[in-house]
């Protein structure tokens, strides 16, 4: 009998204060627990430094780890255009990495996220971190709860990956984007 085919799925909570990974590795139909951590970028002040910490980042994460896949918090609409416009900028530099590196890239809803993970759109990030240790059976919980949502992003992709229709938007090259979004680019 063969063995169970192997692949690596990394979640990433992009945030210009602090971005969150969470890596798991999925054999068959098991995950199993590898990493998760942040990267605080709160004493930076330029915001195009914190962009470019986020790319050489989410590049090295990339490069330790070798995911198959890539999940990320799709944007969400909010009041505080700002805080969007910050917000997309982050994703986007991460999603530039992944793409960079040939790495498909899927994105999720935060409601989607916790209903995955809780059963429950609107819980708490407590929640979820909780719900995670239990899942995935570690013990300490991360001084922020950014790595434990970029962890339940990454489980959210397991959970929905064999599932037909599931995905927002998924993507495996900048061909692939440009091809799906002719609008979006110049």
């Amino acid at each position: 009998m063969g063995q169970a085919k192997e692949r690596i799925i990394m979640g990433i909570d992009p945030g210009t204060n602090i971005m969150g990974f969470g890596v798991i590795r999925v054999t068959g139909r098991t995950m199993s627990f590898v990493a998760m951590d942040e990267l605080d970028l709160r004493r930076l002040g330029d915001p195009f430094l914190k962009l470019k910490r986020i790319f050489e980042a989410t590049t090295r994460l990339i490069d330790t780890y070798l995911p198959d896949e890539i999940a990320l918090e799709a944007p969400f609409y909010g009041k505080n255009v700002q805080s969007m416009l910050k917000l997309g900028r982050a994703q986007g530099v991460a999603m530039s990495a992944a793409l960079a590196r040939q790495i498909p890239i899927t994105e999720y809803l935060p409601k989607k996220v916790k209903m995955a993970i809780t059963g429950n759109g609107n819980a708490s990030k407590e929640q979820v971190a909780g719900m995670l240790a239990q899942l995935l059976r570690y013990k300490d919980l991360p001084k922020h709860l950014d790595s434990t949502d970029a962890l339940g992003i990454a489980v959210c992709h397991f959970f929905n990956s064999s599932r037909a229709g599931a995905v927002s938007e998924s993507y495996s090259g900048w061909e692939a984007f440009v091809r799906k979004n002719p609008d979006r680019v110049r």
